[in-house]
């Protein structure tokens, strides 16, 4: 089914919304939890309290990309997830490591609303700038917490590529938003 028809289907409060949205999304959901969570149980988890949220958001919202908007939901609801199993001392798999290759690059200490969002800019322009190569790769690795040989393989190139595609994107970002006068 259409994604505009499901949400027509939200917006009527019908429970068959639901129901095609497991259907048509749960693979992509279950992915991108997983990969930040690296426990089934924990996935499954989010991908109720998701599915929830998104009964509950539409209406009123009205998303032009449902597979987006329930992502960003998925993706925020693991990360929350994982900070507290952090707090817990449990651990976060694969997460952990992608937050490394990143936390020299971004810091997370004493980071205002404003200041993120004007990163989050930031990154979205730098982004749109890449060649659709090192776009998907970079989006693959820290948005979607894919791990460097999955990367290769969807892209049929070898992790060394991958891994150098990253290494080159990361220092690009890191002149870039000190370019934009962030203190990287």
């Amino acid at each position: 089914m259409e994604d505009e028809k499901i949400v027509e289907l939200f917006l009527k409060r019908s429970q068959q919304a639901l129901n095609e949205t497991k259907e048509k999304y749960n693979t992509y959901c279950t992915v991108i939890s997983s990969n930040i969570l690296s426990d089934k149980q924990d996935t499954e988890e989010c991908l109720n309290d998701a599915y929830l949220k998104l009964w509950n958001s539409v209406p009123p919202e009205k998303p032009k990309s449902l597979k987006a908007y329930l992502g960003r939901i998925v993706r925020n609801l693991s990360l929350d997830r994982l900070e507290k199993n952090r707090a817990q001392k449990r651990g976060g798999g694969r997460a952990e490591a992608v937050f490394e290759e990143l936390s020299g690059l971004i810091g997370t200490s004493n980071i205002q609303i404003s200041e993120t969002l004007a990163i989050r800019e930031a990154v979205n322009d730098f982004l749109r700038g890449l060649d659709k190569e090192s776009r998907v790769i970079f989006v693959q690795r820290y948005w979607y917490f894919c791990s460097i040989k999955e990367i290769a393989s969807q892209m049929e190139i070898t992790e060394s590529k991958v891994k150098m595609r990253l290494s080159r994107t990361k220092e690009k970002l890191r002149k870039h938003l000190q370019k934009e006068g962030f203190d990287i």
